[in-house]
């Protein structure tokens, strides 16, 4: 029946996207730990890897970025190697790393061709235009940066993950098996362990 082949494709796109969030996180020491990964859908979102500390963050230091930014771009890589297909199921990953772009470039100062100056327009100052503080030459450049933040990261990512694809389809059809894994499940996954607990079928 159509409908069962597509929901079972979605369970499998959604078991690697995870697969690969999970992977790059846990191999990135600058990455938070990871706290469980499930492919049980929440809201828009198709499964989810929870991280520790899930605390608000107001401190980012560029090698938190930087590594968020791969786990970011792992769900998508994964997804497609696997299913030969790309899905809206990125698109909250895409937004967050754009906006971790953003603010790297227009308010954090790290971006070496941009350097130590914000750009973005200061709400304080009374103007009846919202005048951009910056020439159309500076405005190129700005998104060129943010675009070679994320390609980077992208390719990084993909890098990773060619190197222990492996392990994806491990945690994958782990995810297809049990839907949800706690952290230390997942590390015994990843080191080639099997874990001994009923499956969500059985």
């Amino acid at each position: 029946n159509k409908s069962r082949k597509i929901e079972e494709l979605e369970r499998v796109a959604t078991a690697y996207h995870e697969a690969g969030h999970a992977v790059v996180q846990h191999l990135l020491p600058h990455a938070d730990p990871i706290h469980k990964v499930t492919i049980i859908p929440r809201g828009q979102s198709g499964g989810a890897t929870f991280s520790l500390p899930e605390k608000d963050r107001y401190f980012y230091n560029r090698m938190f970025i930087e590594a968020s930014l791969r786990v970011l771009c792992a769900g998508r890589i994964a997804e497609n190697r696997k299913t030969g297909d790309i899905s809206s199921g990125a698109g909250m990953d895409i937004r967050m790393a754009t906006d971790y772009a953003r603010h790297m470039v227009l308010e954090w100062g790290m971006s070496d061709r941009l350097g130590f100056i914000n750009y973005t327009p200061d709400p304080n100052r009374e103007t009846i235009v919202s005048e951009r503080d910056y020439s159309q030459d500076t405005a190129r450049i700005i998104d060129e940066e943010i675009k070679r933040l994320i390609d980077v990261a992208f390719a990084d990512s993909q890098r990773i993950l060619d190197e222990h694809w492996e392990m994806v389809v491990a945690v994958a059809d782990n995810l297809l098996k049990y839907e949800t894994l706690q952290g230390d499940e997942l590390e015994a996954i990843i080191k080639g362990e099997s874990i001994d607990r009923p499956s969500v079928s059985d």
